[in-house]
């Protein structure tokens, strides 16, 4: 099965396979664009994307949307016209409506957006030239936003993330049904029997590692698959080396479920502060309002105080999250690799 230049719509990749977008910080535009570089999809995360500037706590949105744009740039200068570069942005963000406008105005090549359903991204983007694609975890989610976007937009999405269990950081399952259910191997012949009429393309995400998975859920119906946890082992990830290290040594027995005050369960590795935090809250000092969900008065802890701790190096009082598939990073190396080798072993069948 050919894999070379994939057509979304527009727009063409080389290979069909996307990075997922990874909040606070560790995909932002050295990452996104050295996979852009390599002929794939680069993905920026635009949760709290501004974290670095000066008046990020004074004024948020004006930090975040300054430093996207400079994200973005370095994304564009290091992909070298190769590859797509585009945003994930959470639903569950009160600045998701703004964020959005500012990746349309930016002119990104394509906008994924999950935990939450983006009933209202049509409305958002309009006829700009942009790739919108939810996010889903059942043919049911899936349905309900075609439907929705169907009779009140006259769209489809341009393509579909569908994310399993294995999946780092938030997950769109109850606590319940993380255990047992459908397996993605069945989610993927499910959602893209679906999809074959409508030529929709289908990633598969959560759980997935390499070129044979890639091969297997091609099989299963899927046109790529998307990747988040892997490209954290890579020099040019854009987190602090101590969190790549981290996630290096890490073993899968280091998983577990948390309660995200995002208001979904997340995969995330144990360290002090997950210790902490069943003993105690940690509430904010300092909130910027940043989750439609979270109650600062009740929240157990600051998941924005959390993720901006990890992804600067402090690790014990930091939330990591990652997937099921973590234990499997043994070294860093770098993106090029990660892509020629997925791309070999794809071929090797």
């Amino acid at each position: 099965m050919n894999i070379m230049n994939i057509k979304i719509k527009d727009k063409v990749i080389e290979y069909p396979i996307i990075q997922g977008g990874m909040g606070v910080g560790i995909s932002l535009g050295r990452l996104s664009g050295a996979v852009a570089r390599e002929g794939a999809m680069g993905t920026i995360s635009m949760v709290n994307v501004g974290y670095r500037e000066e008046d990020f706590y004074r004024n948020t949105l004006a930090a975040n949307r300054r430093g996207f744009k400079k994200e973005l740039k370095l994304a564009r200068s290091l992909s070298q016209g190769r590859g797509l570069i585009g945003v994930n942005i959470m639903v569950a963000l009160n600045q998701y409506e703004e964020l959005v406008k500012q990746a349309v105005e930016e002119k990104v090549d394509y906008i994924i957006s999950g935990a939450g359903l983006p009933l209202n991204l049509p409305e958002l983007v309009g006829d700009a030239d942009v790739l919108i694609a939810p996010i889903v975890s059942s043919l049911r989610a899936l349905q309900l936003i075609i439907r929705v976007w169907s009779k009140k937009y006259d769209r489809l999405p341009d393509f579909v993330v569908l994310e399993g269990r294995g999946a780092g950081g938030h997950l769109g399952f109850k606590r319940g049904e993380l255990e047992g259910g459908k397996s993605l191997e069945e989610l993927t012949m499910e959602v893209g029997e679906y999809l074959n009429d409508t030529g929709i393309p289908l990633f598969v995400a959560g759980s997935v590692f390499d070129g044979y998975d890639l091969r297997k859920y091609r099989e299963l119906g899927a046109t790529g698959i998307q990747i988040g946890t892997r490209f954290i082992g890579t020099y040019e990830c854009d987190a602090d080396e101590r969190f790549k290290e981290f996630i290096i040594g890490s073993r899968k027995e280091d998983l577990t479920i948390i309660d995200s005050p995002a208001g979904l369960p997340g995969r995330a590795l144990m360290n002090d502060f997950l210790k902490s935090i069943e003993r105690e809250r940690k509430p904010s000092s300092r909130c910027i309002n940043c989750l439609r969900t979270c109650n600062p008065k009740t929240t157990q802890f600051c998941i924005s105080d959390a993720l901006i701790n990890a992804v600067r190096g402090n690790i014990e009082e930091g939330l990591i999250f990652a997937g099921s598939n973590v234990d499997r990073i043994e070294k860093k190396v770098s993106v090029k690799s990660i892509i020629e080798g997925i791309i070999e072993e794809y071929e090797e069948i």
